[in-house]
């Protein structure tokens, strides 16, 4: 893929979506319409890079499957949906490497990679090119910080046994490193490609590996047209896995949600994603669409409030903004039950479950109470931000939520921030409040609260600073006592429920229509689309 095919595109596709593109390359994906996967999808990728800056979901779709690394997640079938499969967290399982070996202290994993496995261009993948991705995945800005959730973060420790085997070392056992190695970050990049396009100021690429790729997984990038399409071939030498199929993937940006349901309606392609409650509610009731709705295990939509800055620096305020929401209004008219609720829960915490419903439902009599407790029994006045880029959700939840906390007193301007600048104020904490989206790509409770609940970084949405939450953080990260660790976790979802720095809404479902000639779904962690599974039958 060349700079300028990405930044250019291909001839430009016309507004009809029934007409597939000429593919190029391998002969295998001419083999007309009915062998080509389509996708429909909302967004654009705006890099290739597996760690490049500010990636979006779309770009995932790219390197997720252009990209293979050491070791991926499992998967399990979804119970009642035929030909369905969601990622199993507790089974990681070798891609790259064929098989791996733990240390008796669990500080040392030995990776024995595949033999034969080769990059896109056919030269061979080694544990040197393992040693540079790793090297790289350490010292790029975008990778650096969740590595080192998995104590990963010295080049020091990927160390080269031979061409073929490669050791990862870590100070003390942790039971995060395995996970991060088959997260998206730690892809293996074809390291004499990438080295040729480095430079003394760019020594990892990062230019260059935006709008190129250098991978060898089971799908390369054949084409590329930015912001209306892309087309992935499958590459039929690849040995890190099964080869399900010969089909490529097609995959067209459709920004217009209408569209993307009157093509699901008409049965023109395989996958629609990105589609509105409403929209889902809509095509189910028609009953002549298959709708999959996947649970996200760690997936969280919060109201957050910026608990540093007045008044949401006084608990009772946020308990009575708690009380306050209109929790089945939002759940019912925005999201169209398409999610699992997370309100209405029980007061006692008897578990480490998480996500798990806090027991806050809509009581204006209590959050009068609390609102006059705290010293503001005639409100107060307040700013709601919308990001303007996810309007089609946010924008309602504010405008109802307006709407409630005017019966308590609180005046709320609605703010909508340009797409663009949101992440820069969630991150420089300049928002009052606003909607956080909370997605763990590691299933953990503990690491959850690590990072949604803790720190300075930008997920800590409710800019909460907790002198007991962050040393149950730390004491949870290397805890090897069942009974200790699960005692904590309890006490950490305590001061959740208690202090409420961000009201949890419900986890949302990933809702894709799928063709009925479809089989190989699989969820993921990322939220993006595993494609490597995918065939018709």
């Amino acid at each position: 893929m060349k700079r300028r095919d990405f930044l250019c595109g291909g001839l430009a596709i016309g507004a009809g979506l029934a007409a597939a593109p000429f593919l190029t390359g391998d002969a295998r994906a001419q083999k007309g319409r009915a062998s080509v996967i389509r996708i429909l999808s909302e967004d654009t990728p705006n890099t290739f890079d597996p760690a490049g800056t500010g990636y979006n979901t779309a770009a995932v779709n790219i390197t997720w499957n252009v990209y293979d690394r050491l070791v991926t997640f499992g998967r399990k079938p979804i119970p009642g949906e035929p030909g369905a499969f969601i990622y199993d967290y507790h089974n990681i399982t070798g891609q790259a490497a064929e098989r791996y070996e733990v240390s008796p202290d669990g500080r040392s994993i030995t990776f024995y990679m595949r033999k034969g496995a080769t990059f896109h261009d056919g030269s061979p993948v080694t544990a040197h090119d393992v040693k540079w991705s790793l090297d790289r995945a350490v010292n790029v800005p975008t990778a650096r910080a969740q590595l080192a959730s998995g104590s990963l973060r010295s080049p020091d420790q990927f160390v080269v046994i031979d061409d073929m085997t490669i050791r990862v070392d870590t100070p003390r056992l942790d039971r995060f490193t395995l996970p991060n190695l088959a997260i998206v970050f730690p892809a293996i990049i074809n390291s004499k490609l990438a080295k040729q396009h480095a430079t003394d100021s760019d020594p990892w690429a990062q230019e260059w590996l935006k709008t190129n790729t250098a991978g060898g997984g089971p799908f390369r990038l054949a084409r590329y047209q930015s912001g209306q399409q892309y087309v992935l071939e499958r590459n039929m030498d690849w040995k890190n896995g099964e080869i399900v199929s010969e089909s490529p993937v097609m995959l067209q940006v459709v920004p217009v949600a209408s569209s993307r349901r009157a093509s699901a309606q008409r049965g023109e392609a395989d996958i629609v994603r990105s589609l509105s409650g409403r929209d889902i509610e809509s095509l189910l009731a028609g009953g002549k669409t298959r709708v999959l709705g996947v649970p996200n295990p760690n997936g969280v939509t919060f109201i957050a409030m910026n608990s540093q800055v007045a008044p949401f620096d006084n608990p009772k305020v946020r308990q009575a903004i708690a009380w306050a929401t209109p929790y089945r209004a939002l759940f019912e008219a925005v999201l169209y039950k398409r999610g699992r609720p997370l309100f209405g829960g029980k007061a006692e915490t008897d578990s480490i479950e998480w996500p798990t419903p806090f027991p806050y439902d809509t009581d204006l009599g209590k959050a009068k109470a609390l609102l006059a407790e705290a010293g503001y029994p005639d409100g107060f006045e307040t700013v709601f931000s919308v990001d303007s880029g996810d309007a089609t959700l946010s924008e309602p939840i504010a405008i109802l939520m307006q709407e409630s906390l005017g019966k308590i007193g609180v005046r709320v301007r609605i703010d909508k921030v340009p797409a663009g600048q949101m992440g820069s104020l969630q991150a420089n904490k300049k928002l009052a409040m606003f909607i956080g989206l909370g997605n763990a790509w590691l299933g953990d409770p503990d690491y959850y609260f690590r990072t949604f609940y803790q720190g300075p970084s930008r997920w800590n949405y409710g800019n909460f600073m907790n002198p007991e939450m962050e040393r149950l953080a730390a004491e949870t990260r290397f805890e090897t006592d069942r009974a200790a660790y699960e005692a904590r976790v309890k006490r950490m979802i305590e001061i959740a429920k208690a202090e409420a720095p961000m009201i949890p809404l419900w986890s949302p479902f990933q809702d894709s229509v799928l063709g009925p000639k479809l089989t190989g779904y699989t969820y993921m962690f990322h939220n993006a689309t595993e494609m490597r599974h995918l065939r018709k039958e």
